[in-house]
Protein backbone atom coordinates (compact mmCIF):
# COMPACT_ATOMS: atom_id res chain seq x y z
CA UNK A 1 0.00 0.00 0.00
CA UNK A 2 1.40 3.39 -0.95
CA UNK A 3 1.05 6.12 1.66
CA UNK A 4 0.75 9.83 2.12
CA UNK A 5 -2.10 10.43 4.55
CA UNK A 6 -1.88 7.06 6.27
CA UNK A 7 1.82 7.62 6.96
CA UNK A 8 0.71 10.17 9.55
CA UNK A 9 -1.14 7.53 11.49
CA UNK A 10 1.82 5.18 11.28
CA UNK A 11 4.30 7.71 12.63
CA UNK A 12 1.84 8.92 15.25
CA UNK A 13 2.04 5.69 17.19
CA UNK A 14 4.90 3.62 15.92
CA UNK A 15 7.69 5.27 14.01
CA UNK A 16 9.32 8.09 15.98
CA UNK A 17 12.84 6.84 16.56
CA UNK A 18 14.55 9.97 17.85
CA UNK A 19 12.01 12.61 18.98
CA UNK A 20 13.17 16.21 19.20
CA UNK A 21 10.21 17.82 20.92
CA UNK A 22 12.35 19.94 23.23
CA UNK A 23 13.27 22.32 20.42
CA UNK A 24 10.03 24.31 20.65
CA UNK A 25 8.38 24.97 23.99
CA UNK A 26 4.72 23.94 23.76
CA UNK A 27 2.52 23.31 26.75
CA UNK A 28 -1.05 22.15 27.19
CA UNK A 29 -3.05 19.02 27.93
CA UNK A 30 -3.61 18.10 24.25
CA UNK A 31 0.10 18.41 23.44
CA UNK A 32 1.03 16.42 26.51
CA UNK A 33 -1.42 13.71 25.49
CA UNK A 34 0.22 13.33 22.07
CA UNK A 35 3.70 13.55 23.58
CA UNK A 36 2.89 10.77 26.06
CA UNK A 37 1.64 8.45 23.34
CA UNK A 38 4.73 9.06 21.21
CA UNK A 39 6.97 8.35 24.19
CA UNK A 40 5.21 5.08 24.96
CA UNK A 41 5.55 3.94 21.35
CA UNK A 42 9.20 4.93 21.32
CA UNK A 43 9.97 2.75 24.31
CA UNK A 44 8.46 -0.25 22.53
CA UNK A 45 10.43 0.44 19.36
CA UNK A 46 13.68 0.66 21.27
CA UNK A 47 13.44 -2.91 22.56
CA UNK A 48 15.97 -4.71 20.36
CA UNK A 49 14.44 -8.15 20.89
CA UNK A 50 11.12 -6.95 19.49
CA UNK A 51 12.80 -5.95 16.22
CA UNK A 52 13.27 -9.59 15.26
CA UNK A 53 10.90 -10.63 12.43
CA UNK A 54 9.48 -13.50 14.46
CA UNK A 55 8.35 -11.05 17.15
CA UNK A 56 6.55 -8.66 14.81
CA UNK A 57 3.14 -9.75 16.12
CA UNK A 58 4.13 -8.96 19.69
CA UNK A 59 5.57 -5.60 18.68
CA UNK A 60 2.44 -4.67 16.77
CA UNK A 61 0.24 -5.84 19.63
CA UNK A 62 2.00 -3.53 22.08
CA UNK A 63 1.79 -0.59 19.70
CA UNK A 64 -1.86 -1.29 19.01
CA UNK A 65 -2.60 -1.13 22.72
CA UNK A 66 -0.89 2.26 22.89
CA UNK A 67 -2.84 3.51 19.88
CA UNK A 68 -6.13 2.32 21.35
CA UNK A 69 -5.56 4.54 24.37
CA UNK A 70 -5.18 7.71 22.28
CA UNK A 71 -7.11 7.32 19.00
CA UNK A 72 -10.91 7.42 18.90
CA UNK A 73 -11.48 4.93 16.10
CA UNK A 74 -15.24 5.23 16.41
CA UNK A 75 -15.13 8.96 15.77
CA UNK A 76 -12.65 8.48 12.92
CA UNK A 77 -14.87 5.84 11.32
CA UNK A 78 -17.99 7.98 11.67
CA UNK A 79 -16.36 11.02 10.10
CA UNK A 80 -14.81 8.94 7.32
CA UNK A 81 -18.13 7.37 6.33
CA UNK A 82 -19.94 10.70 6.15
CA UNK A 83 -23.70 10.75 5.55
CA UNK A 84 -23.92 6.98 5.18
CA UNK A 85 -23.30 6.68 8.94
CA UNK A 86 -26.76 8.10 9.74
CA UNK A 87 -28.37 5.39 7.60
CA UNK A 88 -26.83 2.52 9.54
CA UNK A 89 -28.25 0.71 12.52
CA UNK A 90 -26.27 0.08 15.69
CA UNK A 91 -24.93 -3.32 14.60
CA UNK A 92 -23.85 -2.06 11.17
CA UNK A 93 -22.15 0.94 12.76
CA UNK A 94 -20.19 -1.30 15.09
CA UNK A 95 -19.22 -3.56 12.18
CA UNK A 96 -17.93 -0.57 10.23
CA UNK A 97 -15.97 0.77 13.21
CA UNK A 98 -14.37 -2.65 13.67
CA UNK A 99 -13.44 -2.89 9.98
CA UNK A 100 -12.11 0.66 9.83
CA UNK A 101 -10.03 0.07 12.95
CA UNK A 102 -8.63 -3.13 11.52
CA UNK A 103 -7.82 -1.38 8.23
CA UNK A 104 -5.78 1.29 10.04
CA UNK A 105 -3.99 -1.09 12.39
CA UNK A 106 -3.11 -3.59 9.66
CA UNK A 107 -1.77 -0.68 7.61
CA UNK A 108 0.75 0.33 10.27
CA UNK A 109 1.50 -3.35 10.98
CA UNK A 110 2.50 -3.70 7.34
CA UNK A 111 4.82 -0.68 7.53
CA UNK A 112 6.13 -0.96 11.05
CA UNK A 113 9.69 -1.86 10.03
CA UNK A 114 9.93 0.54 7.12
CA UNK A 115 10.96 3.76 8.84
CA UNK A 116 13.65 4.88 11.28
CA UNK A 117 15.63 7.89 12.50
CA UNK A 118 12.82 10.41 12.09
CA UNK A 119 12.69 13.36 14.47
CA UNK A 120 9.56 15.14 15.63
CA UNK A 121 9.24 18.71 16.88
CA UNK A 122 6.09 20.00 18.56
CA UNK A 123 5.32 23.41 17.04
CA UNK A 124 2.08 24.77 18.44
CA UNK A 125 -1.26 24.03 20.01
CA UNK A 126 -4.65 25.62 19.35
CA UNK A 127 -7.59 25.06 21.67
CA UNK A 128 -11.27 25.82 21.21
CA UNK A 129 -13.58 24.37 23.82
CA UNK A 130 -13.37 20.59 23.75
CA UNK A 131 -11.45 20.52 20.46
CA UNK A 132 -7.73 21.02 19.90
CA UNK A 133 -5.09 20.79 17.20
CA UNK A 134 -1.45 19.99 17.89
CA UNK A 135 0.95 20.90 15.10
CA UNK A 136 4.25 19.07 14.66
CA UNK A 137 6.89 18.54 12.01
CA UNK A 138 8.59 15.23 11.31
CA UNK A 139 12.11 15.46 9.92
CA UNK A 140 13.65 12.53 8.10
CA UNK A 141 16.93 12.12 6.28
CA UNK A 142 15.54 13.57 3.04
CA UNK A 143 12.13 15.06 3.81
CA UNK A 144 10.16 17.14 6.26
CA UNK A 145 6.51 16.35 6.86
CA UNK A 146 3.99 18.50 8.69
CA UNK A 147 1.76 16.45 10.99
CA UNK A 148 -1.26 18.02 12.66
CA UNK A 149 -3.20 16.04 15.25
CA UNK A 150 -6.87 16.88 15.75
CA UNK A 151 -8.23 15.91 19.13
CA UNK A 152 -11.43 16.15 21.13
CA UNK A 153 -11.91 15.92 24.87
CA UNK A 154 -13.82 12.86 26.07
CA UNK A 155 -14.15 11.83 29.71
CA UNK A 156 -11.40 14.24 30.77
CA UNK A 157 -8.93 12.83 28.22
CA UNK A 158 -7.84 13.99 24.77
CA UNK A 159 -8.57 11.57 21.94
CA UNK A 160 -7.26 11.95 18.39
CA UNK A 161 -9.90 11.73 15.68
CA UNK A 162 -7.85 12.86 12.68
CA UNK A 163 -4.26 13.37 11.53
CA UNK A 164 -3.36 15.86 8.79
CA UNK A 165 -0.24 15.27 6.71
CA UNK A 166 1.09 18.23 4.73
CA UNK A 167 -2.42 19.65 4.63
CA UNK A 168 -4.13 16.38 3.74
CA UNK A 169 -6.57 14.95 6.27
CA UNK A 170 -6.52 11.18 6.79
CA UNK A 171 -10.25 11.21 7.55
CA UNK A 172 -11.11 13.39 4.53
CA UNK A 173 -9.01 11.18 2.30
CA UNK A 174 -10.88 8.06 3.35
CA UNK A 175 -14.24 9.85 3.17
CA UNK A 176 -13.57 10.85 -0.42
CA UNK A 177 -12.78 7.28 -1.39
CA UNK A 178 -15.66 5.78 0.55
CA UNK A 179 -18.07 8.29 -0.99
CA UNK A 180 -16.87 7.39 -4.48
CA UNK A 181 -17.61 3.71 -3.83
CA UNK A 182 -21.03 4.43 -2.33
CA UNK A 183 -21.99 6.57 -5.32
CA UNK A 184 -20.93 4.00 -7.88
CA UNK A 185 -21.99 0.88 -5.99
CA UNK A 186 -23.34 0.18 -2.51
CA UNK A 187 -22.50 0.10 1.18
CA UNK A 188 -22.40 -3.69 0.99
CA UNK A 189 -19.72 -3.43 -1.69
CA UNK A 190 -17.71 -1.00 0.45
CA UNK A 191 -17.73 -3.47 3.34
CA UNK A 192 -16.60 -6.25 1.00
CA UNK A 193 -13.70 -4.09 -0.24
CA UNK A 194 -12.62 -3.31 3.32
CA UNK A 195 -12.60 -6.99 4.23
CA UNK A 196 -10.58 -7.79 1.12
CA UNK A 197 -7.99 -5.07 1.77
CA UNK A 198 -7.56 -6.16 5.38
CA UNK A 199 -6.95 -9.73 4.23
CA UNK A 200 -4.38 -8.52 1.69
CA UNK A 201 -2.51 -6.49 4.30
CA UNK A 202 -2.42 -9.41 6.71
CA UNK A 203 -0.85 -11.62 4.04
CA UNK A 204 1.69 -8.95 3.09
CA UNK A 205 2.62 -8.45 6.74
CA UNK A 206 3.31 -12.14 7.22
CA UNK A 207 5.53 -12.14 4.13
CA UNK A 208 7.35 -9.03 5.37
CA UNK A 209 8.20 -10.79 8.63
CA UNK A 210 10.51 -13.11 6.72
CA UNK A 211 11.75 -10.79 3.96
CA UNK A 212 12.23 -7.37 5.62
CA UNK A 213 15.78 -6.06 5.79
CA UNK A 214 16.61 -3.35 8.39
CA UNK A 215 18.67 -1.33 5.93
CA UNK A 216 15.88 -1.06 3.38
CA UNK A 217 14.22 2.38 3.29
CA UNK A 218 10.82 3.17 1.83
CA UNK A 219 10.05 6.61 0.46
CA UNK A 220 6.62 6.13 -1.15
CA UNK A 221 4.48 8.99 0.14
CA UNK A 222 1.38 8.82 -2.04
CA UNK A 223 -2.02 8.37 -0.43
CA UNK A 224 -4.25 5.49 -1.46
CA UNK A 225 -6.57 2.98 0.06
CA UNK A 226 -6.94 0.58 -2.85
CA UNK A 227 -5.37 0.23 -6.26
CA UNK A 228 -8.89 0.08 -7.69
CA UNK A 229 -10.02 3.28 -6.00
CA UNK A 230 -9.41 6.97 -6.65
CA UNK A 231 -5.95 8.18 -5.67
CA UNK A 232 -5.43 11.43 -3.80
CA UNK A 233 -2.05 13.13 -4.02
Amino acid sequence: MSLRCVIAFVFSIACLATPAWAEVHVEGAPTEAVRTTVGQALRVLQVEELKKPERTDERVSRLRKIANSRFDYGEMAKRSLGGQWDKLGASDRQEFVDLFTELLTTTYAERINAYSDEEVTFLSESLEGDHAEVKTVMVGKKTETLLDYRLMKKNDDWKAYDVVVDGISLVSNYRGQFTAILRSSSYKHLVAILRDKIAQYNVKTKIAETTWHPDKQHSDRQCSFSGNLPRYA
